[in-house]
């Protein structure tokens, strides 16, 4: 019997991560420690949009940042078709939620820039889903229902960042010292995916240390839910594969099985 695809939840930083030799290093050598997987699904916290709504194959990548330098919005991450996998992916969902097959949304940020750093080749179909809701409940239903993909070969990573505080940072360098709201909300989450305490972690509005601050919008750790969701026991501890600050923001990291 095959091993299933195990599932991810990832920080995946601003497009200067791409020049940033530690965490590009780290997470260039995480994907070389998987098994190859076949395709790739991916949410990211760039894109809240419901129902659930699917990119389409070979459409240009979005460059939805601001202010970075002119190579960024040049960047191509061209990968395979992943209609197969689109259409597998809409027949998983329930027949009173239907999905929307976009025909001309590529990857944004949240899916290009570190896939760029783990599969380098652009050699793997890639398909990047919508984040329907912020509840937890639910997104941890629609990981459940995407979890058989997982013994198809197929990845499933949520990307996001676990603090993401950005109008509350004083200094934007990769190295900045982290604030201690972030510092704080990165220990209650590590200690919570330690335990496996899926209840905790979907209760972070009313227990979590350093909010409103570390989240004052919550797309960037919610997709954490879906890959919980996809695991093959939600509440069995994953494994923190990546841990530190990035411009004093949280970039942990989970394996789940």
């Amino acid at each position: 019997m095959t091993t299933p695809m195990p599932a991810l939840y990832i920080g995946h930083g601003a497009p200067p991560l791409l020049d940033d030799p530690i965490w590009s290093g780290q997470l260039a050598a995480w994907a070389k420690d998987l098994p190859r997987p076949k395709a790739i699904l991916i949410v990211s916290a760039h894109w809240e949009s419901a129902p659930v709504s699917l990119t389409a194959s070979g459409a240009p990548l979005v460059y939805d940042f601001g202010g970075f330098a002119p190579k960024y919005y040049r960047m191509t991450y061209e990968t395979p078709d992943a209609s197969a996998l689109a259409q597998r992916v809409a027949a998983m969902m329930p027949s009173g939620e239907p999905v929307h097959q976009h025909t001309s949304r590529g990857l944004d940020h949240g899916a290009w820039v570190p896939l760029k750093i783990m599969y380098p080749e652009a050699d793997i179909p890639v398909l990047q889903m919508s984040l329907p809701t912020d509840d937890p409940h639910r997104l941890m239903k629609l990981g459940e229902r995407l979890r058989p993909l997982r013994e198809e070969g197929v990845l499933i990573i949520g990307s996001g960042f676990l603090t993401h505080g950005l109008p509350f940072l004083k200094e934007f360098r990769i190295e900045a010292a982290a604030p201690g709201w972030s510092v704080d909300f990165d220990l209650w989450a590590a200690d919570a995916l330690t335990r496996g305490d899926v209840d905790t972690l979907s209760a972070y509005r009313s227990k979590a240390p350093g909010m409103p601050y570390a989240h004052p919008t919550v797309e960037h750790y919610t997709p954490l839910f879906v890959t919980l969701g996809a695991a093959t026991t939600a509440d069995e501890p994953g494994i923190q594969v990546i841990d530190g600050y990035w411009m004093g923001l949280s970039k942990r990291s989970l394996q789940v099985a």
